[in-house]
């Protein structure tokens, strides 16, 4: 809208960037803080400038960025990456392609205009449903992964596998579906997927629901 100048833009997330990750150094500890400059430095360098308007795995391979957070909370506990928070870390980069997607195909006109090549714009609608059942398919087992490794018990295992299965009914409505309900459906669930997966882990690692 023109109503902040590009320079002030920069210069105010430099700002915000740099004093978060100080502060998380300062106030925390620096393992937590290499990790945010990482996620952010990916996030901005990598994910935007690069990949964002050259390649349709723009959010797959970009998706990492927004796989940092358990990464970082882990550190900033721990004051070291675990295998915890790398499966935590894999779970929400697998998540990520069939949550974008689902957005990109109900407002695939939106990013042809602006001329980003999301999925459904390059490869076409049916393309983008197959990779999306796809990583839904790949996704369902990393949820309840965390069981295997013993991190948590049967309680949230056994939610994490519902949930995965209704996220891949989710997917498969959307590739019979030839409007965009379906799609926006599966959009919002995966918002809510991925907010009931932590929120049942929570409750199972500290109130021992599995005894």
């Amino acid at each position: 809208m023109g109503r902040v100048a590009p320079g002030e833009a920069l210069g105010f997330g430099v700002v915000l960037a740099t004093g978060a990750v100080a502060l998380m150094g300062l106030a925390v500890n620096f393992a937590a803080a290499a990790l945010l400059a990482v996620a952010t430095l990916f996030y901005v360098f990598v994910y935007t400038m690069w990949l964002k308007r050259r390649t349709p795995q723009n959010i797959v391979i970009g998706g990492a960025a927004g796989a940092f957070p358990p990464m970082i909370g882990w550190a900033a506990v721990t004051g070291s990456v675990g295998l915890e928070s790398l499966l935590l870390f894999a779970l929400i980069f697998f998540w990520t392609p069939p949550h974008f997607w689902a957005l990109a195909l109900y407002r695939n006109g939106d990013y042809a205009r602006a001329g980003i090549p999301m999925l459904p714009v390059v490869a076409g609608k049916t393309e983008t449903k197959k990779q999306m059942i796809l990583y839904t398919v790949l996704l369902i087992p990393l949820g309840v992964a965390p069981v295997w490794f013993g991190f948590v018990g049967w309680v949230y295992g056994s939610a994490a596998a519902l949930l995965g299965l209704i996220f891949l009914a989710a997917a498969i409505a959307v590739w019979f579906d030839r409007t965009d309900k379906s799609a926006k459906r599966m959009f919002g669930y995966s918002i809510f997927y991925l907010f009931a997966l932590f929120a049942v882990m929570v409750a199972d690692a500290t109130l021992g629901l599995s005894g």
